[in-house]
């Protein structure tokens, strides 16, 4: 893999998909973002998000990485990493919108394989098609990292369940019609001195007991997560997905591959920064009328930036095509996940010392970017949890 700011790759099947992904990016969704006067600190609305959802399926990219039956094209890691890259390097707001990150065919993740007949047509195919939305129920304030510390509870009642709990940083939350929650079966966990049971169940935001809050706002100043408040919420025993008591296997069911695949959009974020910071230092003019280029100590900066970014991608890819080939690669995402976190942040670091004054100031690209850059290195598991992880494998499996 050689090193670019605008990636071609050999592969044409995957050299296609890229070049229409970014003539739409570029300019129909942009004209779109500009005509609606959208920015990252904008409040969507479903109303913003729809017209991008259905032009994206009609363009075969809103679940492209489906399997056909599904309406995708069957892609491969790689070539997911490559389109999910250039949604990163776009600058759109809307381009997690565009594949299916937002409430999508993304977001819903693994869970097809664990759907009855029921459950497919009601809530997953008119996810697919763009007419619903979901979000994903599982952290609560004192369950991050350790999510077995869940205390949402589900009650077996007749022919279903009860569900009582607050669920926070549920993305896509304040756009979806349902949430895939994940709840301890009532009578298990530590205070019953048995293990905790989890079950997963796919919820209608607007039934009886269930209310959907405004959510924390996080530091990259986006609308887009919600908090989901259970009272007492009815939930018929259709919409328990797989059986009771696999609720964790099937929310952390693609925990690795969905690790690995967060990383090329957050290397298309950083081939942006750099991309903008190289225009910055060549067009600003230093004392005596030269360009910030020209000063050494720039050069090495964008040199130092450049390089980490050429590791990190390398690593992403060479991870991402190791899955294709169908072998294991935990301590390959924990690792990528780390490095790409910590070298992204680095990058960003330098980027906003090099805009100088502009890198501060809110509404500049590269100001949003740190802040949204910043955020990697906790979302998703902190890189101390990646260290855990790496650690553990090295010790154990080595």
């Amino acid at each position: 893999m050689t090193f670019s700011l605008k990636p071609s790759y050999e592969d044409p099947r995957t050299a296609r998909l890229v070049e229409r992904l970014r003539d739409h990016l570029d300019g129909e969704l942009a004209d779109y973002e500009r005509e609606r006067g959208i920015t990252p600190a904008s409040r969507l609305t479903r109303a913003d998000l729809e017209p991008v959802w259905r032009r994206s399926r009609e363009l075969g990219f809103y679940g492209i990485h489906l399997p056909e039956e599904y309406g995708g094209q069957n892609l491969s890691f790689t070539q997911l990493g490559a389109l999910k890259e250039e949604i990163g390097a776009s600058g759109r707001v809307l381009a997690h919108s565009v594949l299916g990150d937002m409430g999508g065919p993304l977001r819903a993740g693994d869970i097809l394989k664990h759907a009855t007949p029921h459950q497919l047509e009601t809530y997953l195919l008119p996810l697919l098609r763009g007419e619903r939305a979901c979000c994903f129920s599982l952290t609560e304030t004192d369950a991050g990292s350790d999510v077995r510390a869940m205390r949402t509870v589900a009650v077996p009642d007749g022919d279903g369940y009860r569900l009582t709990g607050h669920k926070v940083f549920s993305s896509a939350g304040p756009f979806a019609d349902f949430a895939i929650v994940v709840a301890r079966m009532a009578g298990t966990g530590e205070e019953e001195g048995d293990k905790p049971r989890f079950s997963a169940f796919l919820v209608d935001l607007d039934s009886p007991g269930c209310r959907v809050e405004d959510g924390a706002t996080p530091m990259s100043g986006e609308h887009i997560e919600s908090d989901i408040v259970l009272d007492d919420c009815h939930v018929p025993a259709a919409n328990l997905l797989g059986e009771e008591g696999q609720g964790m296997r099937i929310a952390l069911g693609r925990v690795t591959t969905n690790r690995l695949l967060h990383c090329p959009t957050v290397l298309g974020a950083t081939r942006r920064a750099i991309a903008l910071t190289l225009d910055r230092a060549r067009t600003r003019k230093v004392a005596g009328g030269q360009p910030l280029l020209m000063l050494q100590a720039i050069q090495h900066k964008l040199a130092d930036m450049a390089t980490g970014f050429y590791a990190a991608r390398s690593m992403t890819y060479a991870s991402l095509a190791a899955l294709d080939e169908g072998r294991e690669v935990h301590t390959e995402a924990f690792m990528c996940k780390l490095f790409v976190a910590e070298s992204a942040f680095r990058i960003l670091d330098e980027a906003v010392q090099i805009h100088g004054k502009e890198g501060l100031t809110q509404g500049n690209e590269i100001e949003y970017l740190f802040r949204k850059i910043r955020m990697f290195r906790v979302l998703t598991g902190t890189s101390e949890i990646q260290r855990n992880g790496i650690a553990k494998l090295l010790a154990f499996h080595h």
